[in-house]
C-alpha cells in the first residue's frame, strides 16, 4: 500500500529531497511499512492511522536509548517520526538496514551485544520515564524500586485487565493468578540488575545487518531484569545455539533461570491473547496452572 501524500510530502520536507521511489516490504505487523528511496539513499518507512499509528514517537525514544548504549547491536537512526491524529497517520522514518544472512558470525553478534547492552549501568530502578507501547497496546512503566512489584503492577495486572474488558480472560483464572501473584516476591529476585531491555526481542525484531552484525528494531524498551529478553527469545521457537552461547560467555545467566522465564513470558503470552485472542488461551491457563 502506497503512503498518503501528507506522508510522503513530510519525507521529503525532512529530507530535503524528492522521494524517488516507495515500495512495500514486510515487517510490518502493526503498521504498514516500505522501503523509500531518494537521492540520498535508502529509508525504512512505518505508517499507520488510528490506534496504530499513536505508537511510534514512543518507538523512536526506545531506538534512541538503546542506541546511546554502548554496544555491539546496531540500532536504525530515527530520521522523523510523529503520532497519528484526527488528520493524518503517524509515521516513523528511519535508517534502512540491509539484510544479511543469519549465520553464525550474526547469533554470535547477537548474543555479546545484547550481553552488553544488558551489563550497561542503566540506573537504580525498574521502568523508563515514558510509557510505551507493546505491539499496539500500551505498557506501563512507572518507576519502581523492587522488581516484582514493578512486574505485578506495570506488567501482569494492566494486561489482565485490559482481557477483563475485552472479554477474552477467564474467571477460572483467577484463582491461579492470585496464587502465581502472592508468589511473584518469592519467585523473582527483589533488586536484580536493572538492565535496559529491548522488550520485544523476537526473531522478528532482530536482523542481520552488514557484516553478520546484530541488529535490533521494534522496541518496547525499559530497564528491568535481563531475563525478560532472554526469555522472550525463546518463546517462539528459540534462536540458534549460538545466540545462547555467546550471550552467556559475556555474562551467564543465574540459576533459576528456567522456572522465571515461564513467568517473564506469561506478560507477552497475555499480550498476545489481547492482540490476536483465544489460541494463546490455553498457554495464559497452563503458566497459571503451573505456579498456582
Amino acid at each position: 500500500m502506497r503512503p498518503p501524500d501528507a506522508v510522503i510530502a513530510s519525507i521529503e520536507q525532512t529530507l530535503g529531497q524528492a522521494v524517488r521511489s516507495i515500495e512495500p516490504v514486510s515487517g510490518g505487523c502493526i503498521a504498514n511499512a516500505s522501503r523509500v528511496e531518494s537521492a540520498g539513499g535508502a529509508y525504512f518507512l512505518k505508517w499507520a492511522a488510528g490506534k496504530a499509528g499513536e505508537t511510534f514517537v514512543a518507538e523512536a525514544e526506545g531506538l534512541v536509548a538503546l542506541a546511546l548504549h554502548d554496544s555491539r547491536l546496531v540500532v536504525p537512526k530515527p530520521i522523523s517520526t510523529r503520532n497519528a491524529d484526527d488528520e493524518s497517520p503517524g509515521m516513523l522514518l528511519m535508517e534502512w538496514i540491509e539484510e544479511e544472512i543469519k549465520g553464525k558470525v550474526f547469533w554470535e553478534s547477537l548474543g555479546r551485544g545484547l550481553a552488553e547492552l544488558h551489563r550497561a549501568d542503566a540506573g537504580e530502578t525498574y521502568g523508563f520515564e515514558t510509557d510505551n507501547f507493546i505491539g499496539r497496546l500500551p505498557q506501563r512503566n512507572k518507576l519502581r524500586a523492587d522488581w516484582a512489584e514493578f512486574f505485578t503492577s506495570e506488567r501482569i495486572l494492566p494486561q489482565v485487565e485490559m482481557a477483563r474488558v475485552s472479554g477474552r480472560w477467564s474467571f477460572a483464572w483467577d484463582e491461579g493468578l492470585k496464587r502465581l501473584l502472592n508468589r511473584l516476591p518469592s519467585l523473582l529476585p527483589p533488586r536484580p540488575h536493572a538492565s535496559l531491555v529491548h522488550g520485544d526481542f523476537w526473531t522478528g525484531n532482530v536482523l542481520a545487518a552488514r557484516g553478520g552484525r546484530g541488529a535490533v528494531v521494534d522496541p518496547a524498551v525499559y530497564r528491568g531484569h535481563r531475563e525478560v529478553d532472554l526469555a522472550m527469545s525463546e518463546l517462539f521457537g528459540g534462536f540458534s545455539s549460538e545466540f545462547y552461547q555467546a550471550y552467556n560467555s559475556e555474562w551467564k545467566v543465574d540459576a533459576g533461570y528456567r522456572d522465571r522465564r515461564d513467568i517473564y513470558n506469561l506478560y507477552h503470552l497475555i499480550n498476545h491473547l489481547n492482540h490476536f485472542g483465544s489460541s494463546y488461551a490455553g498457554q495464559v491457563a497452563a503458566v497459571l496452572k503451573r505456579f498456582a
